[in-house]
């Protein structure tokens, strides 16, 4: 992105007006194409893909500053910085101190923000699923999750028994107003290790109640997936599944032929996944919760700029905010 040498993003947005056309793909008849040589700035005009009241954050990505400031602090500039949605990685603030999900409820209204999903582990919902939901209530949040694989058992039967433990944690969400969801890596996509036709993804996606059991789309690691496991877009599960996709973790990459993943881990706007095709493949896209995740923000930085993953979580809003359907 040539301009960030000169300006900083929010600076260059305000007097281009330009939309981030993120990415190295043209839109095809998967909604996702062949890649091209650069990213783009396109003219802005069109519906916008992530609507502000939509945009959250991943506290994943910030974990150094929840660790080291707190969740007062967190939120404070978090909301100062555009976002209005915040998804859990845990419910601790590490030196700071002990802090009830009461408490960090009255800092989610303080600030302005909405608690939009969690991740918890597979074995926390098995052991004390009713606890995780009154957490996920006083909190204020519609959908609560994992992050982890279905199963470690990446045989047929293995994903078919997970489905069937998904279809438990699904109905006893949805009992309480909740929606469960699974979030992707990159293996889920990957063939059954007792049977090579069989993706895994497929498996679970077709075996887990439609109605009570959802899908959180890492689009970074489903490209990954793609590149790793062949045969697949994207774009075209969520296509299917409509309603199945509440929220898409925004997460973007750098092609590197290099890394067996096919792509390294950026601040959004700066990489090669083209945000503006695939979101704009989606009628009715500002249903969906848009939530920037970047694994790496607190030790990364894309020059000129200073590792701080609060510069990254300003400049990949922006950007985020600035994504407008083409045409």
């Amino acid at each position: 992105m040539t301009s960030r040498t000169e300006l900083d993003r929010r600076t260059f947005l305000r007097l281009a007006g330009s939309t981030v056309a993120v990415g190295a793909a043209t839109v095809g008849a998967t909604g996702v194409g062949a890649a091209t040589a650069s990213s783009a700035l396109a003219a802005g005009g069109g519906r916008r893909l992530v609507p502000p009241g939509k945009l959250g954050i991943q506290l994943f990505s910030i974990r150094d500053k929840v660790s080291s400031l707190g969740f007062r602090a967190v939120f404070e500039r978090l909301s100062a910085l555009g976002y209005r949605e915040v998804e859990f990685a845990g419910y601790t603030q590490g030196t700071i101190g002990a802090i009830t999900p009461a408490e960090i409820r009255t800092l989610l209204d303080d600030n302005g923000l909405v608690a939009v999903g969690s991740h918890r582990g597979i074995g926390d919902f098995a052991r004390n699923m009713e606890a995780e939901l009154d957490v996920a209530e006083t909190l204020g949040m519609a959908h609560v999750g994992t992050a982890n694989a279905p199963t470690n058992d990446r045989t047929v039967a293995g994903y078919l028994a997970a489905a069937e433990q998904f279809n438990g944690f699904g109905a006893a969400a949805a009992a309480r107003g909740l929606k469960f969801y699974q979030h992707n890596h990159q293996h889920e996509f990957g063939f059954a290790t007792d049977d090579a036709g069989v993706r895994l993804y497929d498996v679970f996606l077709e075996n887990t109640d439609p109605g009570t059991v959802f899908l959180e789309m890492d689009v970074f690691w489903a490209f990954v997936g793609r590149h790793l496991y062949p045969g697949f877009e994207p774009v075209e599960y969520v296509l299917a599944h409509r309603d199945r996709y509440p929220m898409f973790h925004l997460k973007d990459g750098r092609a590197n032929p290099l890394s067996s993943n096919g792509y390294d881990i950026v601040e959004f706007g700066v990489g090669d996944l083209d945000y503006q095709a695939f979101l704009g493949a989606l009628a009715g896209s500002g249903r969906q919760h848009g939530i920037w995740e970047q694994d790496n923000a607190s030790s990364v930085a894309e020059p000129p700029f200073p590792v701080d993953s609060f510069g990254n979580a300003e400049r990949s809003a922006d950007a985020i905010l600035a994504l407008r359907a083409r045409g």
